[in-house]
């Protein structure tokens, strides 16, 4: 194994950080190792290890809209089913499996 000896300094926000290393340390992984992991994967992917894309449009906060908006939602979704906009349950929850990276 090659020496560790070049230096990294980056600056990061620090809730970013502190989250970040809790999941490491519970993984008993040192920070300096999962950053060497994430270059070695850049170099091996020839990019990023991970997809960069804005992501489609967020579904719908159902507890955080108001009464109208809440009824305003329940007619959409009742005018798609009655136009044949729907799909089967095991599609749609695939979708959001892929959508979301779960």
């Amino acid at each position: 194994m090659a020496a560790k000896s070049a230096n990294l300094y980056a600056r990061i926000e620090p809730d970013v950080k502190e989250q970040a290393e809790g999941i490491l340390s519970a993984l008993g992984i040192p920070a300096s190792n999962a950053i060497n992991m994430f270059y070695k994967q850049i170099i091996l992917q020839r990019g990023l290890p991970f997809e960069v894309k804005i992501p489609s449009a967020r579904p719908v906060d159902m507890s955080a809209l108001s009464e109208e908006e809440m009824n305003a939602e329940l007619e959409k979704g009742y005018a798609d089913m009655k136009a044949g906009r729907t799909k089967p349950v095991s599609k749609a929850f695939a979708d959001i499996r892929k959508d979301y990276n779960l």
